[in-house]
């Protein structure tokens, strides 16, 4: 079978005919007709994918007039419903043979054999089907496949873009514009109501039909040159070690960049009279649709490179690049696959509410900082950044760990009636402010902020706590473009403590590396970041660095009271150096003749598992101690807090975790130093109950937390659940689990643990 013209002619008629002032069915009824005069074809019809799994028929020439909008097919039903779910072509000499054919009387199919049908595609999401028929019995090539593959990447983008809202039936719409649900990890409590943007976005392909086949081969030859370039240099850098899952990534970039298959493909949906972005966009379509329908993780992780390098590609062919920052509308709610936190805290704050991630743990660094930040957070929400365009409608329940993205009314009225009462209990959690954090059986527990902005610092007026048990300096250096100067350090940490007034702030030195990457210093990759050049250590690597920090700290505190964190401490010795280094810079503000603090408190942060065995010898060093909850959890079990896979697997407060957060508390109280848990234990109610229950009364929290948990403290009697604990903590391997023990207590108690 041969086509008139070929498939550039039929393109360049679908143009024209999108220029047209026509009605949607007129148009579609043209489209069609065009399609069947091009393919020589008896029938032409396109279906539709509706939001509630039928694919309606649309259009048609050589079918019956009376059953478009009528006949319908579920998916998976008749050949039509078998290319929709499978998303694959289909070509049969002999339809009505096939097992799968479905007969409609109302169409009037049956005098047609030959059969073609293939998936019309967006984003790797089936939109519907278009399909063509013969009376005779003949077979469609390649090409003729090829041809309706290349036509139907128009029609999806017609569709999608187009006004055809008119066709489809009150109550109805296309599958691809369907609410959808995605259950996720929570990051954060609270609900968000607002508009996608996406972090990435993808690059929207304007210009789908060539106009000179040859120039646009040239443009698809010189586009991809010109990425393995950049790859190639990426990967000769000096600084991407041969073990690193960045170079990973890259050399599986360069693999399929200079895959031979992957390249005639392009190159033959250009000869089909696509141009060379519409080229790309059509082969990730077809590769991502079938990608999709894969079991193996793998493969579906392969198919992330794959999307990545298709929008490089697409960003060379069309010029463009992405700012570094953009305006955002109102309500914004930033979706990614994944981000660091560096990225997060160039957005505007004032207008983002949210943040929903297809990767990334709930310790995880950015799901930190959007706490910090106040914003509602939830990751592994899996292939959402597909699903969804900037400008949906999307709704973010933190506490369940749900996105709801083009929410139904009804959805979305719920959700404003829960923000709503989520007001009131804020109201209430509110009027809990000025009451002292007592248990009923008369423990003082400290409730202090985590922070790390000073636009955070004003909540400790909102929500009473005690002053900031852990100041994170790291944020200032990740939202600037360099590295902050002595003056503008000294300058956020005095604003800082003014805010905080007569109320103490634990200033945490600078913790960075890991995934909090600073753009401007000059970073080695490294095979285990968590486990590698950060925190303390890169500190007193880079005295330099540290000793400006600490100055600005001195300098800040003009006489008042201070109080500074060393992180990550693996060895008494390092705590005793950066003392060293402390001590140097007060002598050396004493000898400038400016004020010295009037107290100065050293504190060591606990969480790396080896300072466990090493509590005598570094608590008559420390003036207090402050638990890293996330690391020390994560080093304890040997799972990233960053790989879901994994950080899920081990319950912070079981009893091999709770045992090694007593040996902190013991030691404390034997030292009579303070001791803080300043990690994400201590702002979830459950969590927060353990630690007190192994007699720790000091915590540091999100200020969303404070409330929740003072509630829960004013009702709660501590003695006789320490006294279960301990027990518990003394038993076997078959003892019962922590959590089942407190969760039997809050029932009993009447306890508010939600």
């Amino acid at each position: 079978m041969t086509t008139i013209g070929g498939p550039r002619v039929l393109l360049r008629q679908l143009r024209e005919t999108m220029a047209e002032p026509l009605a949607s069915q007129a148009r579609l009824d043209k489209i069609v007709s065009l399609i069947a005069e091009n393919m020589r074809a008896d029938v032409c019809s396109f279906y539709v994918l509706r939001d509630d799994g039928a694919l309606e028929l649309f259009a048609t020439k050589g079918l019956k007039a009376e059953s478009v909008h009528l006949t319908t097919l579920r998916l998976g039903e008749g050949l039509v419903g078998l290319i929709a779910a499978e998303a694959e072509p289909l070509s049969l000499d002999d339809a009505p043979s096939h097992p799968g054919f479905a007969y409609r009387p109302e169409t009037g199919e049956e005098k047609f054999n030959s059969f073609l049908g293939v998936p019309v595609l967006r984003a790797g999401q089936t939109l519907g089907v278009l399909t063509v028929q013969n009376a005779e019995r003949r077979h469609y090539g390649e090409d003729e496949t090829e041809a309706m593959l290349t036509t139907a990447t128009i029609l999806a983008e017609m569709i999608a873009t187009s006004d055809f809202d008119n066709l489809i039936k009150p109550g109805s719409d296309i599958d691809l514009r369907r609410p959808r649900m995605f259950n996720g990890v929570s990051f954060t409590d609270g609900i968000a109501l607002g508009k996608v943007v996406l972090h990435d976005p993808r690059v929207v392909v304007t210009n789908f039909i060539a106009d000179d086949t040859d120039a646009e081969k040239l443009r698809l030859d010189a586009a991809l040159a010109s990425m393995r370039v950049s790859i190639d240099a990426m990967l000769d850098h000096g600084d991407m070690q041969p073990s690193s899952d960045h170079r990973e990534i890259l050399e599986t970039y360069r693999m399929f960049a200079n895959d031979r298959g992957w390249v005639n493909r392009l190159t033959e949906a250009i000869d089909n009279g696509l141009s060379a972005e519409a080229a790309v966009e059509r082969v990730q379509n077809d590769t991502r649709a079938r990608m999709l329908r894969q079991t193996d993780p793998y493969i579906r992780d392969r198919l992330h490179d794959l999307d990545d390098l298709a929008n490089r590609l697409l960003r060379v062919l069309t010029n463009t690049h992405q700012p570094a920052q953009r305006e955002l509308p109102d309500n914004a709610v930033l979706v990614a696959r994944n981000m660091g936190p560096a990225e997060l805290l160039e957005y505007d704050r004032k207008k983002l509410r949210g943040v929903v991630l297809e990767e990334g743990g709930a310790t995880a660094h950015v799901a930190i900082v959007a706490r910090s930040l106040g914003l509602v957070a939830v990751g592994q929400a899996e292939s959402i950044v597909s699903m969804c365009e900037t400008g949906d409608d999307i709704i973010i329940d933190g506490s369940a760990g749900q996105v709801h993205l083009r929410p139904t009314p009804e959805v979305e009225q719920t959700y404003v009636d829960k923000v709503r009462i989520s007001a009131k209990r804020r109201a209430h959690y509110a009027a809990l402010r000025e009451k002292p954090s007592v248990t009923r059986d008369g423990v003082d527990i400290t409730l202090l902020h985590n922070s790390g902005l000073v636009a955070d610092l004003p909540m400790l007026d909102d929500t009473g706590a005690e002053g900031v048990g852990l100041f994170r300096t790291e944020l200032q250096f990740m939202i600037a473009s360099r590295l902050p100067r002595l003056k503008e350090q000294a300058e956020l940490y005095a604003e800082a403590m003014g805010i905080a007034g007569d109320r103490p702030i634990v200033f945490r030195l600078l913790d960075i590396g890991g995934d909090k990457v600073l753009p401007y210093l000059r970073a080695t990759a490294e095979e285990n970041p968590a486990m590698g050049y950060r925190s303390i250590r890169l500190g007193l690597d880079r005295p330099g660095l540290l000793r400006t920090q600490i100055r600005a700290l001195l300098q800040a505190a003009k006489g008042r009271p201070l109080k500074v964190l060393v992180p990550m401490v693996t060895e008494t010795f390092e705590f005793l150096l950066t003392k060293q280094v402390i001590s140097k810079e007060v002598d050396r503000l004493k000898r400038a003749g400016h004020p010295v603090p009037s107290r100065l408190e050293v504190g060591a942060m606990v969480e790396v598992p080896s300072l466990l065995f090493e509590l005598d010898q570094i608590m008559p060093e420390a003036d207090f101690v402050s638990i890293g909850s996330n690391d020390l959890v994560q080093f304890l079990t040997a799972a990233d807090r960053a790989n879901p896979r994994v950080s899920k697997a081990y319950d912070p407060i079981a009893l091999p975790r709770l045992r090694a957060i007593r040996l902190v508390v013991d030691a404390a109280a034997r030292h009579g130093k303070p001791v803080t848990m300043c990690g994400e234990l201590a702002g979830k109610p459950m969590e927060a109950l353990a630690l007190m229950a192994i007699g720790m009364t000091r915590l540091s929290m999100g200020p969303a937390s404070i409330g929740p948990i003072k509630e829960m403290i004013l009702n709660l009697e501590l003695k006789p659940i320490q006294d279960e604990i301990a027990k518990a903590l003394g038993a076997g391997a078959n003892g019962q689990s922590v959590r089942a023990l407190l969760t039997q207590w809050a029932a009993k108690q009447n306890l508010p643990l939600g």
